[in-house]
C-alpha cells in the first residue's frame, strides 16, 4: 500500500469514535424446554452493571451461602445466577453443593404459599369446602375435640394464619412449647394440630402457624382423594412445565408437607411468582382460577413486624428512588424468597442455605433491595 494511503488509513482510525464496548452481563439464563421465553437483561429494561454489582454485595459476608437467584421481568428470564454451599434436603446433611440451574432447592415455608394456591384451584373445582365453613366438618374423626370455641375456625381463618389457637414457632427448635416440633414428632399430628387450647377469636390475631396449613394441605388430600404431590403434579407443576419437584413426606407420621417439605428448581419456583403477575396465567394457559392471586395478596391482618399477611403471603414494601412499593413474598426458613414486584413487573427467586442464622433474612432483603431495585431502569 502506498505510504500516502496508509498515513490515510491510519488519521481515519484515530478521528473515527472507538466502537462501544458490550456491557459485561452476568448470569444470563440459558434456555432450557421449560417453557421460560429469555431476553437480554437490557432488553427488559434492566441495567446488566448493576446487576454485576451481586458479587460484591455477597463478598460482605464470607459464610454467605447463596444458593441461586432468579430475576423476571416482564413474563421473561432475564437473569441466573448459581453458586455453591453447604446445604440441607428438608434437614438432612447435603455438604457442599454447587447448584445450577437444573438442580432442586428446598423451598421450606414457601410450600405454604404453593398449598394456598392449591386451595384456590380446587375451591374453583368444587373440591374444597367453603373458605367461611368450619374447619371441624371436614375433620368428623376428631368431633371428640370440637368445642363452641373451635367449631367457629374457618378455612379463611386458617388461610391467613388467625385460627385463634394457641401455636408458638418462635421458641428453640427442642424447647417443648415449639408447637412445630410437637407437631412433627406427633403419631397423629392432626389430633395435636386441634387439640391446642383457643387463644383468641378466631379471625382476630395473626398467629404464624404450620399447623393451620397441614389442616389446609390435609383438607386438600380428603376432598380430592388424592395424595398431595398427584394433585399438584395434575394441576400445578405439570401446567407450568415444572415436572422436576419433590414433595417430601414429612413428620413421624409421614401425614405432612403441606407447610414446608417441597422443592422445586429455583426458574420454576419463579413461575410460581409469575403466576401472581397474571392473574393465574402461564404462557396464556389458565392454571389458577381468575382472580384468585388477587383475592390470596389483599392484606388481611397485620402480620409479624411491619408486613401485612394475605392467604399464606407475606406483603411487604421497599424504598425505591424516594418512592414506597409493594411487593409479595413466599418466605421459607434458611432464606428461601420468592419476591413479586407488580408495579415493576418483576419476580425474584432467591434460595439459600442460613437455617439456622440472621442472614437468612439480611441478605435476601439486601439483595432485593440493593441489587435488583436498582437495577430496574425507569
Amino acid at each position: 500500500m502506498p505510504k500516502s494511503l496508509m498515513l490515510f488509513a491510519a488519521l481515519l482510525a484515530f478521528c473515527l469514535p472507538a466502537a462501544a464496548e458490550e456491557p459485561k452481563v452476568c448470569g444470563a439464563p440459558i434456555a432450557l424446554n421449560d417453557g421460560w421465553s429469555i431476553a437480554s437483561q437490557a432488553e427488559l429494561g434492566l441495567d446488566p452493571a448493576k446487576l454485576c454489582e451481586l458479587d460484591a454485595f455477597l463478598a460482605q459476608w464470607p459464610q454467605g451461602n447463596i444458593h441461586a437467584v432468579v430475576v423476571v421481568r416482564n413474563g421473561k428470564l432475564a437473569m441466573e445466577r448459581y453458586f455453591a454451599g453447604e446445604d440441607e434436603r428438608w434437614g438432612d446433611k447435603l455438604g457442599r453443593v454447587t447448584y445450577g440451574p437444573e438442580m432442586k432447592h428446598d423451598l421450606r415455608s414457601i410450600t405454604k404459599s404453593v398449598t394456598s394456591l392449591l386451595v384456590g384451584i380446587a375451591l374453583a373445582e368444587g373440591k374444597f369446602p367453603k373458605l367461611d365453613s368450619p374447619v371441624f366438618d371436614a375433620f368428623p374423626d376428631y368431633a371428640d375435640l370440637r368445642t363452641p370455641e373451635k367449631a367457629r375456625i374457618t378455612f379463611r381463618d386458617l388461610l391467613t394464619m388467625s385460627s385463634g389457637v394457641a401455636w408458638e414457632e418462635n421458641v428453640p427448635w427442642d424447647d417443648p412449647r415449639n408447637n412445630e416440633r410437637g407437631m412433627i414428632m406427633a403419631a397423629d399430628p392432626f389430633r395435636y394440630i386441634l387439640s391446642q387450647p383457643v387463644a383468641h377469636p378466631p379471625g382476630t390475631v395473626y398467629a404464624y402457624s404450620g399447623g393451620g396449613t397441614s389442616l389446609l394441605g390435609e383438607t386438600l388430600i380428603r376432598s380430592t382423594d388424592r395424595p398431595l404431590r398427584d394433585y399438584a403434579r395434575e394441576k400445578l407443576f405439570l401446567p407450568i412445565d415444572a415436572p422436576d419437584f419433590e414433595w417430601l413426606d414429612a413428620g413421624v407420621s409421614g401425614r405432612l408437607g403441606a407447610f414446608g417439605s417441597l422443592r422445586l428448581r429455583p426458574r420454576d419456583a419463579a413461575k410460581l411468582g409469575l403466576l401472581l403477575q397474571t392473574d393465574g396465567q402461564w404462557n396464556g394457559k389458565q392454571v389458577v382460577p381468575p382472580g384468585w392471586a388477587a383475592e390470596s395478596i389483599k392484606p388481611r391482618l397485620n402480620g409479624d413486624g411491619l408486613y401485612f399477611y394475605g392467604y399464606q403471603w407475606w406483603l411487604g414494601r421497599s424504598l425505591r428512588n424516594g418512592s414506597e412499593i409493594t411487593w409479595t413474598a413466599g418466605v421459607g426458613l434458611g432464606g428461601q424468597r420468592l419476591f413479586v414486584v407488580p408495579s415493576l413487573d418483576l419476580v425474584v427467586m432467591i434460595n439459600a442455605g442460613h437455617y439456622r442464622s440472621p442472614l437468612q433474612t439480611v441478605i435476601p432483603s439486601g439483595i432485593l433491595n440493593r441489587i435488583v431495585l436498582p437495577a430496574v431502569k425507569d
